[in-house]
């Protein structure tokens, strides 16, 4: 049985407030060039299917057109809820599309939602959990002692009706210990939404979402596929792929296979001094290190005149300053490009970048107090 693995989609994802829209329909085309290729008997998307719990339009159209091109292939599609998403937008309809082959989570209610699948070697079940939160499965199972993420889920797994002769499949989109992570994933302060790798020790493959580096843990029946796409800089060195996953006999260990994806815009870091950076040029999605001493006026501008989607730029001088000296820039250099510069504030106050909604409110802000002064 062939499956093929997505994850962590983020539909409608925006990034320092360039869209990502046209590089989601070109890796979903390519997705779907791979789908005929393969042949895969089934296609599992294991949650972040959407980037906000309230897609804007555009993202849902892509989905709608991603799942119709799915569906005139005859292919099953499972997809579950993330934490990014909103586990009734996702759920809505669902029964409706069952029929059509197209297989969404329902809203977590304590009760076992599984499909089935077969091929020459037999039936195989699938199991569909979405993202789980400890206080969402102790509403369903009050006697149960559930005191985190970790509890809530084996509670969960252990009220599935697992028949251990046959094949079984899981989807889940949760934290598991032991898993590489990355700037662009949301997880709870000190670990407390973790999970250990053994609570999908009975099932022959474990369909992973969450974590946006493809990646096993421990057993290759566990597995993350990783994002499509490159979603932070901290992910600027990582090769996007999506995995096929054969099951033979029940008992046998999955084959795994990661077939690469090209976007159409790389995610990359660059470094360098200004001059010897304007001497090249690129599409891809940028964040420029600039090793001089110096600020460059206007520097951002003109370095969108060659990289037209640059994101951000740092200069790696200011990196080593303390907090009171990164706190003393001009009034002047913040004007020439304030969002940037507080970007970089941001990032070296807290050792983390903002989330795409601490970025739209900085933005808004700014256009507020630039209003405001064009009126004065």
């Amino acid at each position: 049985m062939k499956l093929l693995h997505l994850a962590d989609l983020h539909l409608g994802k925006r990034i320092s407030g360039f869209s990502m829209q046209e590089d989601q329909e070109h890796i979903l085309k390519r997705i779907l060039e791979i789908t005929d290729a393969e042949k895969p008997d089934a296609i599992l998307i294991a949650g972040d299917i959407y980037d906000k719990l309230t897609p804007p339009a555009e993202a849902v159209q892509l989905l709608d057109w991603f799942l119709n091109e799915l569906t005139a292939r005859r292919i099953e599609t499972f997809l579950i809820a993330g934490n990014h998403d909103s586990a009734e937008r996702i759920a809505f309809g669902g029964r409706i599309m069952d029929r059509s082959g197209i297989h969404f989570s329902a809203v977590y209610d304590g009760r076992p939602q599984r499909f089935t699948l077969s091929d020459a070697h037999g039936e195989a079940d699938v199991y569909l959990l979405p993202y789980l939160r400890a206080a969402e499965v102790r509403r369903f199972f009050p006697d149960a002692v559930i005191t985190d993420t970790a509890g809530a889920v084996r509670t969960a797994i252990a009220a599935l009706p697992l028949d251990r002769s046959r094949r079984s499949i899981i989807l889940s989109h949760q934290f598991v210990m032991g898993g590489v992570t990355c700037d662009s994933e949301r997880n709870a302060v000190g670990g407390t939404d973790s999970v250990p790798p053994e609570v999908y020790a009975d099932f022959d493959y474990a369909a992973l979402g969450h974590l946006h580096g493809p990646q096993q843990i421990g057993s290759p029946a566990v597995r993350y596929s990783g994002s499509p796409l490159k979603y932070s800089f901290s992910e600027a060195a990582q090769k996007k792929s999506v995995t096929i996953c054969e099951l033979g006999e029940k008992g046998t260990a999955p084959e795994i296979r990661c077939i690469p994806l090209t976007p159409l815009r790389d995610m990359r870091i660059l470094t360098g001094d200004f001059e010897t950076v304007m001497q090249d040029a690129s599409e891809d999605y940028l964040h420029i290190r600039l090793t001089d001493t110096s600020r460059i006026p206007d520097a951002i501008k003109k370095l969108r005149t060659k990289y037209p989607q640059v994101m951000s730029i740092e200069y790696i001088a200011e990196t080593e300053r303390t907090p009171h000296q990164i706190a003393e820039k001009t009034v002047e250099s913040v004007r020439e490009d304030p969002l940037t510069m507080f970007t970089g504030f941001f990032r070296d106050m807290n050792g983390r970048e903002m989330t795409d909604s601490q970025a739209d409110t900085m933005r808004d802000l700014i256009n507020e107090i630039w209003a405001e002064e064009g009126k004065a």
